[in-house]
């Protein structure tokens, strides 16, 4: 029978259809999952041999969970892609605050309408993707909004005095029965509120200011945190803790390619500009490995972490810079140019916490320093090491590049140059196209020119090269030729 048709009490037990728990629920459905080889939270990189299995295994062993992790680890995205395991409707008493199952009625209100009506009692349908209810947890949250008070205007209204259960207001947590129940971020709660949860996680019951009512809710929770130790907010309650049946560690993506996945699929792009802007796979490697010094950055604080958003917005902001610039050159394309990310310094100064160190130097300074770390881990999977010790008559790769500025002084790389210009001005410094011949022959011809660049940014960071920033761009120069011009 189609579920539409099933609008009465009667009707539902007539079509055979049973009561599942939402921790059975999920659990039934998760089984078929694995059985069938079908992936329960897709779009989720990186977590497929840690996180997810563990998932699942809570899940499986009908838990409340609690997924502990630094900002940034799709802590929320997995808790929202649980309700992909619901079952696609469930039945409940129709205008029921609580969600109540009509083969088991918790609530004053359906228990009258039943016993009224019997298998006349309406029914409604209630689809999975409104079975999700989500709370961040601040300190103002009271138990009031949480499970309950008592509602004076309602006590008014249906002139019922307070000793009555129904002037009860019920909280969000009551009127998620038979759903997933989000709190994000539960150290922030207070230490009194998340008192008030000790009952719902370990009996299933609520109290209301003292009434004797009880309601065996049907839930499943998740919760989120960061560690303990981040800061000093708080904490979660010891014996709150030992209520949550699984605690699950999420982490930082391991490796560059998986960072690239994430931020691939997660970033706003216009379909427009990623047509007209080429982004050379070096440059979104360079995107995410700005992330992955930063965690290791003496001036970044290890424990508050680097978002994965900080990757996503950075490159937003890649794209942007050269959208702008072809614009403004009327270039109907262009490539992303290293002198580009200069652009996504505003994405990461804001995304980074810093110890005292990195605030004297100052977030832009810092990550200006990120982005030269960055460089300098990847050039040498690029082109031959440079060594910070050389003999005297010992021949380097980049003798030729480093004798071609000698000769002929600096080379101012501007901002805003057009595709043509930036291109003809690359093509001056001919020892460029010799290295990148013979080191990175197989490149590809849109990309040729952002590798050129790389190799003047990574000599800089090598201490080869001087670069200068003015108002409008870069100029590139030799070392000893400024160090002569100083003196």
């Amino acid at each position: 029978m189609n579920i539409e048709n099933i609008k009465t009490l009667g009707e539902l037990k007539t079509s055979g259809w049973k009561s599942k728990s939402i921790k059975d629920e999920l659990r039934d459905n998760l089984k078929e999952n694995i059985k069938n080889g079908v992936e329960s939270f897709t779009g989720i990189h990186g977590y497929e041999n840690t996180v997810i299995p563990e998932l699942e295994r809570a899940i499986l062993s009908r838990h409340n969970i609690n997924l502990l992790g630094l900002r940034g680890q799709a802590k929320t995205r997995l808790a929202r892609l649980m309700t992909g395991l619901l079952d696609e409707y469930i039945p409940y008493v129709t205008d029921s605050e609580i969600h109540d199952d009509p083969m088991n009625p918790l609530s004053r209100k359906a228990i009258q309408l039943i016993s009224e009506h019997g298998d006349d009692t309406p029914i409604s349908w209630l689809h999975r993707d409104d079975r999700f209810y989500e709370k961040l947890a601040t300190p103002d949250v009271t138990v009031a909004d949480l499970i309950g008070d008592i509602d004076p205007i309602k006590a008014a209204n249906l002139k019922l005095s307070y000793a009555d259960d129904r002037v009860i207001h019920y909280g969000m947590i009551p009127r998620a029965n038979r759903c997933i129940f989000v709190i994000n971020e539960l150290p922030d709660l207070q230490a009194r509120i998340q008192v008030a949860l000790f009952n719902i996680l370990q009996e299933g019951d609520i109290q209301i200011r003292g009434f004797k009512l009880r309601l065996n809710l049907d839930m499943q929770f998740v919760f989120t945190a960061n560690p303990e130790d981040y800061t000093n907010r708080g904490s979660i309650v010891t014996p709150l803790k030992d209520r949550i049946g699984s605690q699950i560690l999420t982490h930082y993506p391991a490796s560059i390619e998986i960072a690239k996945t994430i931020t691939q699929q997660e970033a706003r792009k216009d379909v427009r500009t990623e047509q007209s802007v080429h982004v050379p796979e070096l440059a979104k490697d360079l995107l995410e490995q700005i992330s992955f010094c930063a965690r290791e950055s003496e001036y970044v604080d290890e424990k508050s972490g680097v978002s994965a958003r900080m990757s996503i917005t950075a490159y937003e902001n890649l794209l942007s810079a050269a959208e702008r610039r072809s614009l403004m050159n009327g270039d109907e394309s262009t490539t992303i140019r290293v002198s580009d990310f200069m652009g996504v310094i505003p994405a990461v100064t804001g995304k980074i916490e810093l110890v005292y160190e990195g605030e004297q130097e100052g977030a832009a300074f810092v990550a200006k320093e990120l982005l030269g770390d960055a460089i300098m881990t990847l050039f040498p999977l690029y082109f031959p090491e440079i060594k910070k010790l050389v003999k005297p008559d010992e021949k380097t790769p980049y003798d030729s590049l480093l004798e071609w500025f000698f000769n002929n002084g600096s080379v101012e790389l501007l901002d805003e140059l057009s595709d043509a210009d930036y291109k003809a001005l690359i093509d001056q410094i001919t020892p460029l196209e010799e290295l990148v011949k013979e080191h990175q022959p197989e490149v590809i011809d849109e990309s040729r020119y952002f590798l050129k660049e790389f190799i003047l940014w990574s000599l800089v960071e090598y201490d080869k090269l001087s670069k200068h920033r003015f108002t409008e761009g870069y100029q590139f120069s030799d070392l000893y030729s400024n160090f002569i011009k100083g003196i």
